[in-house]
This record gives structure tokens, C-alpha cells and sequence, in this order.
């Protein structure tokens, strides 16, 4: 199957998703949207009040900050992917648990493998911990790390930067080096890596982990 008849088939069985608890309290699930195709891929961590109304992932607050973000960096919502990695609003807005990432994971995986980005930007540290159970968000972001062969570039989440306005900066000029960092994707991983030990992990440490290999741009 092409990658957008995959997508719409994930989009169907999360609409109707009843795996962990989430399922209770949601409106509309979220499982994404954006070009089957894209070559940049946004993994946030779950769907908010508006995205829980819409069924639509980052419509509020935040997602009009990363609309301004993606202009700034020259692109488009409509040339992206973007989704997260619960697909269902935690009550409250609270953390996801482990159980309602584990539920989600197979959904996530199965969109990875249909889009096959060149670039994953993880938006927050639930969404960076899947692909880097060991690093700090405040020593990665904005950095380009080549794990297991994909080119993972951490975040902080835009609603950070509306909560924290001293973040606003450094998230703006975090997401102007995405072209950049596109076209290093697009010339493919190099030969020699360097591995990296990441620092000791912060929340969450409760995700099965990856293996990685890192290395540092």
C-alpha cells in the first residue's frame, strides 16, 4: 500500500482506538496529518483542548506558534507531517503515562515506516525520550543527532516558549537550522559516527528503550 492509504487506515483504527484509558475521555482522537510523503516529520507529545475538539493535532495556542515557527524556517504545515505520540488527550493535559505510550507506540511506529522521514523533530521530552531514553532536553535541543540511521533533531515543545517566554528565542532560532539540517539528511548518515554516551535520563524513564547510536552534529 502507498503511504497515504497507510496513513488513512492508522487514522481509522485510532479513531476507534480503545487500548488503554485515554479512549474514555476523548472527543475525537488525533492521529495526524500532513503530506504522506514528507520529508520532515513533528512528534509532539498529545492532543490538547482544541486538538481533543478538532481532532486535529496542534490548532491551538501552541500549533499557531509552530505555524510562525515553520514560516521562519521557510516551510510549510502542508509539506510536513505532524502528529504525537499519544493519540488521545490526557485528562487535564497531564503527562502521559507509560501504559498510554505503550498503547500508542504501534500507531507511531507504523506512521515512521509509511512516511519514512529524512528529519524527526521531536517536540518536548516524551516525544524525544523514544528515540533518546537518556538525554536532557536542555543539553540536545536543536541539535542533530543521527540515531539508528535517522537524523532525530529534539525540541523544545512550542507550548514551552507561550509558558516560558525566555524559551521563545531559543526555540526560534532552534528551528531555523531545520533546513540546514534537512539537506544533511538528504546527503545520508556519514561512514564514521561518533558514539555518544548520553547524559543521565530525566521524566519519562518508563518507555521501552531504544538502542542508539548517536552521533553529534
Amino acid at each position: 500500500m502507498n503511504p497515504e492509504t497507510v496513513l488513512k487506515q492508522i487514522a481509522a483504527e485510532v479513531s476507534v482506538c480503545t487500548k488503554c484509558i485515554l479512549h474514555y475521555s476523548r472527543k475525537h482522537a488525533v492521529p495526524g496529518e500532513g503530506r504522506p510523503e514528507a520529508e520532515i516529520m513533528f512528534i509532539g507529545e498529545g492532543p490538547g483542548f482544541y486538538e481533543n475538539e478538532q481532532g486535529r493535532p496542534f490548532v491551538g495556542p501552541a500549533g499557531k506558534f509552530l505555524d510562525e515557527l515553520l514560516q521562519k524556517a521557510g516551510l510549510k504545515r502542508e509539506d510536513v507531517f505532524i502528529t504525537n505520540v499519544v493519540k488521545c488527550r490526557p485528562p487535564g493535559n497531564r503527562d502521559p503515562q507509560p501504559e498510554e505510550l505503550a498503547a500508542c507506540d504501534a500507531y507511531l511506529e507504523r506512521q515512521l515506516q509509511a512516511i519514512n522521514p529524512r528529519v524527526i523533530v521531536t517536540l518536548g521530552r516524551f516525544s524525544m525520550a523514544k528515540f533518546l531514553p537518556n538525554a536532557r532536553i536542555s543539553e540536545v535541543h536543536g541539535k542533530a543527532l543521527w540515531v539508528n540511521g535517522r537524523l532525530i533533531v529534539p525540541m523544545y515543545h512550542p507550548a514551552a516558549a507561550l509558558h516560558q517566554p525566555s524559551l521563545k528565542a531559543t526555540v526560534i532560532e532552534d528551528f531555523s537550522r531545520l533546513p540546514s539540517y534537512l539537506e544533511m539528511a538528504r546527503q545520508g548518515q556519514p561512514d564514521q559516527t561518533l558514539a555518544e554516551e548520553a547524559p543521565a535520563s530525566e521524566p519519562p524513564a518508563d518507555q521501552d528503550e531504544h538502542p542508539t547510536q548517536l552521533s553529534l552534529f
